[in-house]
C-alpha cells in the first residue's frame, strides 16, 4: 500500500482516539439516568439509522454483504463490547475501566497470530513490552480498585472486540464486503439483540434528561456510526494488530478526559504506565514511517 492510504489510515485512528477517549467521560455521567443495557439499546438504533441513511447517501447497495458474519460481528462487536463496557461503568471508573477494555489490542495479537498468520517482528516487540508494562502500571494488580464484576466486564468486552476485529478483517480477506455495508448491518443485528436482551434483564429505565440526549447523539453518531467506520476503514488497511496498537492513545486520553471532567487523579504507577504507552506508541510511529520510506521511493527525496 502507498504511504498516502498508511496516512488515511492512521488519520483514521487519530479521530477515533479522540471520539472514543471521551465517550467514556460521557457514558458515565449518562448512566446516571439509566440502565447499561437501556442505554447501550438506545444509542445502538439511532446509530444503526444512522449508517443506513449513510449508506443511501453514498448509494450503495443495501443488501447485506454476509448475513452470519454481520451476526458475528454485530453479537461481538455490538452487544460485547457496548454493552458489557457500559456495565463495567456502572461501578467501575470511566480511567480505569477504559484502560482494561483496551487489553483489546494484545487479545488480537494473540488471535491475529493464531488466525491470520501475522506476526510481531523485531523492534514491534518493544513496542509491546513498552505497551504491556504501561497497561500493567496503571492496572496496578497489588492495588487493585472498584469491584471485581466492573473489572471482569471491562476485560470481557476488550475481548469481544478483539474477537469482532478478527472476524471482520478475515471476511474482508475472503470476499468483497463493503465496510459501510458490514458495519451497517452488524449494528442492525447487534441492536436487536440488545433490546431482546434489555426487555429481558431490565434494571434502570432511561430519564430523558438533557444530558441523556446529548450523550444518545454523542453515542450514535460520533462514536458508533463514524467511529466504528472509521475502525473498519483502517482495520482494513492496516494489520491487525498494527491497528489495534495504535489504539492504545485512547485508554490514555480517557484517563486524562476523567481526571479533567470527573475529577478522577491517576495515581503515581497509573502516570507512569501512561508515559510507557506514549514511549511504545512513539516506537510503532518510527517503525511505521521508516516502513512507509522503504515502500514509497519518492519519499526518500522528500
Amino acid at each position: 500500500m502507498t504511504r498516502a492510504v498508511h496516512a488515511r489510515a492512521g488519520c483514521a485512528l487519530a479521530v477515533i482516539s479522540v471520539l472514543w477517549a471521551y465517550n467514556w467521560v460521557v457514558m458515565k455521567r449518562a448512566l446516571e439516568d439509566g440502565g447499561p443495557l437501556e442505554f447501550t439499546a438506545a444509542r445502538s438504533v439511532f446509530a444503526t439509522v444512522a449508517l443506513f441513511a449513510l449508506l443511501v447517501v453514498l448509494r450503495l447497495p443495501l443488501r447485506c454483504p454476509s448475513i452470519k458474519g454481520a451476526i458475528a460481528v454485530g453479537m461481538m462487536q455490538t452487544v460485547g463490547t457496548g454493552a458489557l463496557g457500559a456495565a463495567a461503568l456502572v461501578t467501575g471508573g470511566a480511567g480505569r475501566t477504559a484502560v482494561l477494555v483496551y487489553l483489546m489490542p494484545f487479545w488480537t495479537l494473540l488471535l491475529a497470530r493464531l488466525t491470520l498468520s501475522e506476526r510481531v517482528r523485531g523492534w514491534q516487540w518493544l513496542a509491546v513490552a513498552l505497551a504491556a508494562g504501561g497497561l500493567v502500571l496503571i492496572l496496578s494488580p497489588w492495588d487493585m480498585r472498584g469491584t471485581l464484576a466492573a473489572s471482569l466486564f471491562a476485560v470481557a468486552a476488550g475481548v469481544c472486540w478483539s474477537a469482532a476485529a478478527i472476524t471482520a478483517k478475515k471476511l474482508r480477506i475472503a470476499g468483497s464486503v463493503g465496510i459501510v455495508s458490514l458495519t451497517a448491518w452488524q449494528m442492525l443485528f447487534g441492536t436487536i439483540a440488545l433490546i431482546l436482551l434489555a426487555h429481558a434483564f431490565p434494571s434502570k429505565p432511561i430519564e430523558w434528561t438533557p444530558y441523556m440526549i446529548w450523550a444518545i447523539f454523542y453515542n450514535a453518531v460520533p462514536v458508533s456510526a463514524l467511529g466504528w467506520l472509521l475502525w473498519l476503514y483502517a482495520l482494513d488497511r492496516l494489520p491487525a494488530g498494527t491497528a489495534s496498537m495504535g489504539m492504545l492513545a485512547v485508554p490514555v486520553l480517557g484517563m486524562a478526559a476523567a481526571a479533567i471532567d470527573l475529577g478522577e487523579r491517576p495515581t503515581g504507577w497509573e502516570s507512569a504506565g501512561m508515559l510507557l504507552i506514549l514511549a511504545g506508541l512513539a516506537v510503532l510511529a518510527t517503525l511505521a514511517l521508516r516502513e512507509h520510506r522503504r515502500d514509497d521511493p519518492m519519499s526518500a527525496q522528500e
